[in-house]
């Protein structure tokens, strides 16, 4: 942003060729690729190939340089978005890159949306670096992922356990990878704590009114994600309708979950049947949030709650906790993927890393965490896979002990639940968890630049020994740790 970082006249800044979802939408990747273009629109020049299904757009060019130099406080930003019906194809990177000068390719998403790039990985790289910003859900490292991550010349891992991920698959290759750890970060001018000193309570109590209609509440869990399968939105249901009966009707009365998200879904279940059917709806409070909500107004759903929960079966980050803890407020996860980033769990007082010998903490090895997080831990964890990627571990964790986190956070009183909650908005913001907006985007400008440095364009061919195919095992534990 002008007049805040080291400006770079829009002639002299290096041209990024970024492929994900549009930016102009709402999704997570689309969210945090908005942030990171919009918080580095002084440093690159973008150009987004901005994905969707069946995208109402796809074939025009927007230039949406404006409103960035509206939000970034500067003046001749060159941002452009170009939508796309699914993620490209190689005729379109061809065209790209033959029409117009661009120093990088930067993807963001699941490998499989990308195996086609991958395919012509040797004719890109020839020319430019092709840089990812990457994760994975959960282990026994991807060995199938392998090719993948040799396809490319910088891995930005989203969490400890995907740079962790990306060094055990790539082996003694790895060596030839810039791979740097840069979290998701939240905007701390969009989500944010409102106590009853701030000029917005007023509107937070009105709101609150208005989507909760309980009388005396007292205390509140939200649950903010998609319903399908592997995010268990059903099994949280059930864990709060037993947290009701372990506290007892008359006091459950009083409380209240609201689930921001579709109701039906055919990725997912039918919420409202379990509702009606699962659920004692005479003291049970369960309610939806179905809309699509700006901003502000998420921010303030996550200042009426009390908690924030995700007991996902297995997740490369899990954004509603990040942006539960930049409001302050506490959360409950289950521990697998990089949900346990933000829990932060330590070894003798340190935050942890993740190695081959210690891949994970799902299984409770470490207790010690931050006091805003109520960890849960996984009671089930075997294998769930297809053919394109066929293993990976669901983590999934117990409805009951679902139920007595919830209880944990209820038997804190306000004072305590808001003093833990506000820890963790202090440590979001820091420089350790590198996991505010602004540090995400310094983080992407310090490695694209570092990539761009060290980028070595790939040679037309490779000769090759011709030698019997090495096995790959899984070089790091699956037991005993």
């Amino acid at each position: 942003m002008q007049g805040k970082f080291k400006f770079i006249p829009k002639e002299d800044r290096k041209n990024i060729l970024l492929m994900c979802d549009d930016i102009r939408m709402h999704s997570g990747i689309a969210t945090m690729a908005r942030e990171f273009v919009v918080g580095s629109a002084h440093h690159f020049n973008w150009f987004n190939v901005g994905a969707a299904i069946q995208h109402p757009d796809a074939g025009k060019v927007f230039d949406i340089s404006a409103d960035v130099n509206k939000v970034a406080l500067m003046d001749d930003a060159d941002v452009k978005v170009m939508p796309f019906n699914g993620y490209g194809n190689a005729l379109l990177v061809r065209q790209l890159l033959k029409e117009d000068k661009y120093d990088a390719i930067l993807i963001f998403t699941d490998p499989r949306y990308w195996a086609w790039l991958f395919d012509i990985e040797r004719e890109v790289r020839s020319k430019v670096p092709i840089m990812w910003l990457n994760i994975w859900d959960e282990y026994p490292a991807p060995m199938y992922n392998k090719n993948f991550y040799n396809s490319v010349d910088v891995l930005m891992a989203i969490s400890k356990q995907t740079k962790n991920i990306n060094e055990i698959v790539l082996g003694e290759e790895a060596k030839n990878k810039l791979i740097e750890y840069i979290p998701h970060g939240i905007n701390e001018s969009e989500f944010y704590p409102i106590d009853s000193e701030h000029f917005m309570y007023s509107d937070l109590l009105a709101f609150k009114k208005q989507t909760i209609p309980v009388e005396d509440l007292e205390f509140t869990v939200f649950f903010n994600s998609r319903n399908i399968h592997r995010k268990h939105p059903a099994d949280l249901m059930l864990a709060y309708q037993r947290f009701c009966e372990l506290i007892g009707p008359e006091k459950a009365k009083k409380c209240a979950m609201i689930m921001h998200t579709q109701a039906v879904d055919k990725n997912g279940t039918d919420l409202k049947a379990i509702k009606e059917t699962l659920t004692d709806t005479e003291y049970t409070n369960i309610y939806f949030s179905q809309s699509k909500i700006s901003p502000a107004q998420m921010n303030l759903l996550y200042n009426m709650a009390d908690v924030t929960a995700l007991i996902s079966s297995n997740e490369g980050w899990g954004l509603s906790l990040t942006e539960s803890m930049m409001t302050g407020t506490m959360i409950i996860a289950n521990t697998t993927g990089g949900m346990q980033d933000q829990m932060r769990f330590t070894k003798d007082g340190k935050w942890v890393d993740f190695t081959p010998e210690f891949p994970s903490n799902h299984r409770g090895t470490l207790k010690d965490h931050g006091e805003w997080a109520v960890p849960v831990y996984p009671t089930n964890i075997g294998l769930a896979g297809s053919v394109p990627t066929p293993y990976i571990y669901d983590a999934r964790c117990g409805i009951e002990d679902v139920a007595n986190a919830i209880k944990e956070v209820y038997d804190l009183s306000p004072i305590e639940r808001r003093k833990r909650g506000l820890a963790g908005r202090t440590w979001v913001t820091s420089e350790e968890s590198q996991m505010s907006a602004s540090n995400m985007c310094k983080n992407i400008i310090n490695v694209v630049d570092k990539g761009l440095d060290t980028f070595v364009p790939r040679s037309k061919v490779d000769v090759i020994k011709i030698e019997s195919t090495k096995k790959q095992n899984i070089n790091h534990k699956l037991f005993d740790y």
